[in-house]
């Protein structure tokens, strides 16, 4: 191990020099002391050596005696580097000590590494950003080896400047580029192509734009998301844009996405005819949510000529491309409701799998980013695509010593790693989210400085955030039994009062945390919790004090069942069948996406399967939806194998759907055991006014189907559900005999 009492630093070139400047800057962050700058290398410990042989992405470091040499051909190599050396030093007895030997030559597996980090009001968090803010988050990207930074002008042409921006967006970007270009980072424009432009105003405005910008590496217009212009049109406005922005930086490039619209089913066959013909001015082709093709089938439709950009979205928990737990959809609905979409989430391991399974097929990646709240994330990413072979808890030892200097490493990587598991299943049955919240307590009492870090204070509020979930959902669902016990005998007063018990004294102070950790975080960094105090764009952008509160359990919806029950003939009968909504015979059976999750429908989905989550949605969990109506499974198939029907006769089938109908379609099928019950418009069957008033949430509605009895196999029964459009949108559905 190597110590540095003191940091003398040489270096003789210009961007070795600028290196040097930067360096001090991060050592004097961590120590408080400035660097001494050195005349000669006799007197340094620290040397950066320009070697023009390495190319940009490259760098080399020599450890030898008490001195490290970082090699490299330009800033970004030297960059590199020195956030090497940053990652691997840790203070002891107050002297920054090298941790290990970090000799070696070093080389990227990805030709393109980096993130959208775009200044606009969606954002939880780049939008109240300085200059200087985002100056340190190109720094902080480098230092896990990216080598892009993709910035977004005006959307559709004008200006949609928050209260929070202090900058105009165009304004902004010719500061952001040439920001990135003193570090020799490449520049990428998100810039879809817009609705009520001619092809040709459409390249004049772009290329203007691209005119007064220091840097300009790449242009990224998606086909869709946003975008409704069939693929032809849309590859022939990515053509003449991308002449457009040659003649102002002649080796810009242009890289469209293969990503449709909804509207138009034929996209992504049309465009694989036009880039068959090879069009000259792309260079390559995005991979992004909402794609035209699975990324194996794009790869191997794709002219071999055009590489495939990656962009993956590491930002996002649902109703995105990689939803939590993407393989099985199966997150626990108490957890989305109360952190919604865009909460910080760390989620180490399930981004391993995912760049594990998309690496072989791109040439690398720019993340779709809305804020801070992925930063382990976005750290975790670039260095996957910088060392493929990475070891994960390596990268989160580097990331909490180079951002959390001076507290212990192994717990700041075990707390990740455990917030990560505290999602694993339903938080009423999770103890790891108490010992999740019990090791970042510690790290805060343990090291005060933490209490200005906004890295450590987002990661502490997640772990309040599921404490809160947890005990919440465990509190009211010990007050529900006790409840449904009163109301079976009758008591419906009673069972009122009890659901009406007020949280204990521990959860109002967790909760109360939260709102106070919020604050300080739109403080330190600007994320954005909530619309009113902190500008949020709304309750999806990392809003979580919109979303923390909502219903978890089925507590508010009995209550207010119980107030409606006092409008009915009789109140204490009503009562019963509401408690038993659910409930079914021995012989018959009850499914709901969110209170089963499909691993037990006992057969795999075909398809991409879209979970319409409903949980979340403050205009929706009023309390007058039922927790098993909270997730909307949206594809073109769902199928689920069921047994024990031995009852001797028909069965009915009912299904809740989202009542959300177009007459023309005409292919709704449910099939049992092969043998069709149902085909024709949505959704057919019988329909149950009555049940559906009393059960369900407004939206919904349910449609009753025969199953004949020599449809079912000795009490076995496959069953189909399908619509080769639009699919089918449902919750739950009960297979009964009365």
């Amino acid at each position: 191990m190597i110590n540095f009492r003191d940091f003398n630093i040489f270096s003789e070139t210009p961007p070795s020099k600028k290196a040097a400047e930067l360096f001090s800057e991060e050592i004097k962050i961590r120590t408080g002391s400035i660097p001494n700058i050195c005349e000669t290398k006799d007197n340094a410990n620290f040397i950066f050596e320009t070697d023009t042989s390495l190319s940009k992405d490259s760098y080399k470091i020599k450890c030898s005696g008490n001195a490290v040499t970082v090699y490299a051909s330009g800033i970004r190599g030297f960059i590199y580097g020195f956030g090497m050396f940053l990652r691997k030093i840790a203070p002891v007895c107050g002297v920054p000590v090298l941790t290990e030997d970090i000799s070696g030559d070093y080389s990227p597996d990805k030709s393109i590494r980096g993130h959208q980090i775009g200044y606009r009001t969606t954002p939880n968090t780049y939008d109240a950003w300085s200059y200087e803010d985002y100056r340190r988050c190109y720094l902080d990207l480098m230092f896990f080896g990216a080598n892009t930074v993709e910035h977004i002008p005006y959307e559709k042409g004008v200006s949609k400047r928050n209260r929070l921006m202090k900058y105009d967006e165009e304004e902004f970007l010719v500061e952001a580029t040439r920001m990135a270009d003193e570090f020799d980072l490449d520049v990428s424009l998100w810039h879809p192509n817009n609705d009520g432009e001619t092809v040709e105003q459409a390249a004049e405005r772009r290329g203007k734009l691209y005119s007064t910008l220091p840097r300009l590496n790449v242009v990224f217009p998606p086909g869709g998301d946003p975008g409704e212009f069939d693929a032809d049109e849309f590859v022939k406005r990515c053509g003449e844009i991308s002449k457009a922005l040659k003649k102002v930086h002649p080796n810009a490039q242009m890289w469209p996405s293969a990503q449709k619209p909804h509207s138009i089913p034929t996209w992504g066959e049309t465009f694989i005819e036009e880039m068959e013909k090879l069009p000259e001015t792309f260079d390559g082709v995005i991979h992004g949510p909402n794609h035209a093709f699975e990324l194996d089938v794009l790869r191997r439709r794709l002219p071999s000529k055009y590489p495939i950009r990656l962009y993956p979205d590491i930002t996002h928990n649902v109703r995105c491309e990689y939803p939590v737990h993407f393989d099985r959809d199966d997150w626990h609905f108490a957890l989305t409701t109360g952190l919604s979409r865009e909460c910080t989430n760390p989620r180490p391991r399930e981004y391993r799998l995912i760049h594990r399974l998309t690496r072989r097929y791109v040439v690398g990646s720019v993340s779709y980013s809305e804020g801070v709240t992925d930063d382990v994330n976005k750290a975790v990413w670039s260095d996957m695509d910088y060392f493929f072979d990475c070891d994960l808890r390596t990268t989160l030892l580097d990331y909490a010593r180079l951002f959390f200097y001076g507290a212990d490493p192994e717990m700041i990587a075990d707390g990740i790693l455990s917030l990560e598991l505290n999602w694993q299943c339903d938080p009423a049955e999770n103890p790891t989210i108490d010992r999740t919240l019990e090791t970042f307590e510690m790290l805060k009492a343990q090291y005060p400085f933490l209490a200005d870090n906004w890295r450590f204070l987002q990661l502490l509020m997640r772990a309040k955030c599921d404490y809160v979930i947890r005990h919440r959902r465990l509190f009211e669902l010990d007050l529900i039994k006790l409840a449904e016990k009163e109301i079976i005998n009758g008591n419906l007063e009673s069972a009122k009062a009890i659901l009406e018990t007020d949280y204990d004294e521990q959860y109002k102070k967790e909760r109360a945390d939260i709102s106070a950790l919020a604050k300080k975080l739109f403080e330190l960094i600007g994320l954005q919790s909530d619309i009113e105090n902190y500008c949020a764009d709304n309750w999806e952008r990392g809003a979580i004090l919109e979303t923390i509160d909502l219903p978890v359990t089925d507590r508010k919806w009995l209550l207010g069942r119980l107030k409606k029950a006092n409008e009915t003939d009789d109140a204490a009968e009503h009562m019963k069948k509401i408690i038993g909504r659910n409930k079914v015979r021995h012989d018959e059976y009850y499914f709901s996406v969110a209170l089963n999750g499909l691993e037990e429908c006992g057969v795999a989905q075909t398809g991409e399967i879209y979970m319409n989550f409903q949980g979340d949605r403050p205009n929706v969990n009023t309390g007058e939806m039922p927790t098993a109506m909270f997730k909307v499974y949206d594809n073109l198939t769902f199928k689920c194998k069921v047994g024990g029907l031995d009852y001797d006769g028909d069965y009915k089938l009912k299904i809740t759907f989202v009542s959300k109908k177009i007459p023309a379609l005409c292919g709704h099928k449910i099939t049992a055991n092969g043998q069709v019950i149902y085909c024709g418009t949505q959704f057919g069957g019988e329909t149950d006014e009555e049940f559906d008033s009393a059960m369900l949430a407004p939206g919904f509605e349910t449609a009753t189907y025969v199953i004949p009895k020599d449809a079912i196999e000795n009490g076995c029964v496959d069953l189909e559900f399908s619509e080769p459009y639009m699919g089918v949108m449902f919750s739950e559905f009960w297979i009964t005999h009365e």
